[in-house]
């Protein structure tokens, strides 16, 4: 495929000054666990995958496979709103560590060298997956099947989603930063390192955060929670030690784009329940609709519309099915030590990244050219680099690719894609409902690590147990 790009040099870099320049307030909200395909690979196929510029959009065909366990090949598929149980597909949680990620990539645990994917284990392991989860009773809708992971959103059936991604820009070559599971790619975002670390088992990091960097230039950040406390607020040494002020939640967010006082760099988390608007499989797509809808509209409704930059993300592809094979020219962090032999040199799979500001043009599909470093998590971290003078945090944020460049337009749009948009509902609760979700469980263990020696809580039994431990914290020591 022919790469276009809008705005960019040669390089990939964005144009000196650019429209950067222009953007006061970068937000970013980070969704959880679904890959391209599956949220945004059918965006643009009724118009044989070019965008309404005549840009090239690397999205589906409809003629997409992965070989079942018996070997027949599995097509992929349209969700659409009538499909049963949509907005919980693919039905549950898939495989989505460093070794089920390699299992989708390569058909196996271990990755081979060369490293190059064939993208074709998808269905296999997520029949692999389900065996498991079914023995441990974990929550899977009824009559769900190995297929189901072929499944991918029609934009009928997000309408929210794709009508930002039509009406801004959608990067079809956004990558996580790490093939593996959530939190080493949400350190990747703000810290540009998981330290080494490949799975979920290390919650902290000692690394600075890029709010470290923006406090120290005297630029303004913020990192909100939806309903609780963020977690992020624990993840790095200097957000635990940020004053008060620079966290809040969701309605703190609302209030500050109202009245014009957003910080220079916004972080969002969604709810992390498991009735809440993560997007998390099998928890409610719809939500998650409704989440972006609300952020978008707080933006576009407050006076810094015209200077902010929105770049709606995903931190890891959750064992969901790409066909794109993730590169392998990444550059390595200084600091990292490689859990399972990793070395930190090739990307995650692919996952749905929208950038929306009113300098865009409507219809954009944006990526760098051929052969040069793609977008992945730590080009947030270049572009608030490139918009505050910033030194890098490591190799691999220094190796990034900023997204200023989409930032072509002199004059502010006022037309509005979400425009007589329907945010969706699913009708119905995730079978999930009711048991504490993993970073549920993440966060409740951060928090007892605050507890002084040889004091314990217990851990959260219930979704209950779980949101009122969030949204409370600790109970009083005696």
């Amino acid at each position: 495929m022919t790469d276009t790009t809008v705005g960019q040099a040669p390089d990939g870099s964005s144009p000196a000054g650019g429209g950067l320049q222009a953007i006061e307030h970068i937000v970013v909200l980070m969704l959880e666990n679904r890959s391209f395909d599956h949220m945004l690979g059918y965006l643009y196929q009724d118009a044989g995958n070019l965008s309404p510029a005549g840009q090239p959009f690397e999205g589906l065909t409809g003629t997409e496979s992965n070989p079942g366990t018996g070997g027949k090949p599995v097509p992929v598929f349209p969700i659409s709103p009538s499909t049963p149980n949509a907005y919980f597909m693919p039905g549950a949680d898939p495989g989505e560590g460093y070794g089920a990620t390699n299992s989708q990539l390569f058909g196996t645990t271990t990755a081979p060298s060369p490293a190059d994917a064939t993208m074709q284990g998808f269905v296999t392991d997520y029949a692999y997956t389900l065996g498991w989860e079914a023995k441990e009773g974990w929550s899977i809708v009824g009559g769900t099947q190995p297929a189901d992971i072929m499944g991918c959103f029609t934009p009928e059936a997000l309408p929210v989603l794709s009508a930002l991604a039509r009406g801004f820009a959608v990067c079809d070559h956004w990558f996580g930063s790490v093939p593996t599971e959530t939190l080493p790619n949400r350190a990747f975002v703000l810290s540009g390192t998981s330290q080494g670390h490949m799975d979920d088992k290390t919650k902290t990091y000692t690394s600075p955060s890029i709010c470290g960097s923006l406090g120290k230039a005297g630029v303004s950040w913020k990192v909100y929670g939806y309903d609780a406390q963020p977690l992020t607020k624990h993840n790095f040494p200097d957000l635990t030690s940020a004053p008060a002020a620079n966290f809040g939640l969701f309605t703190d967010f609302q209030q500050d784009a109202a009245a014009g006082t957003l910080p220079g760099f916004a972080f969002l988390e969604p709810s992390w329940s498991a009735t809440g608007n993560s997007q998390h499989p099998n928890y409610d797509v719809a939500l998650g609709e409704q989440l972006i809808h609300d952020v978008y509209t707080a933006l576009r409704s407050g006076p810094g519309w015209n200077n902010t930059l929105f770049i709606l993300t995903y931190d890891e592809h959750g064992g969901l099915y790409d066909h794109v094979a993730p590169p392998t020219n990444a550059t390595a962090p200084d600091d990292s030590a490689g859990e399972y032999g990793f070395d930190f040199t090739r990307f995650g799979p692919r996952v749905p990244t929208v950038l929306v500001s009113p300098l865009i043009p409507a219809g954009t599909v944006y990526r760098v050219p051929a052969g040069a470093t793609p977008f992945d998590h730590t080009s947030v971290l270049k572009t608030l680099e490139q918009r505050w003078s910033l030194a890098p945090l490591t190799a691999r944020d220094a190796a990034a690719v900023d997204v200023g460049g989409v930032l072509t337009l002199a004059t502010p749009r006022t037309d509005d894609p979400l425009s007589g948009v329907i945010v969706p509902v699913s009708g119905a609760v995730t079978p999930a409902a009711g048991r504490p979700s993993h970073l549920q469980e993440v966060y409740a263990d951060l928090l007892s690590r605050q507890l002084p020696a040889g004091a314990a809580i217990p851990a959260p039994r219930t979704e209950a147990e779980a949101t009122d431990l969030l949204r409370h914290g600790l109970p009083a020591q005696k």
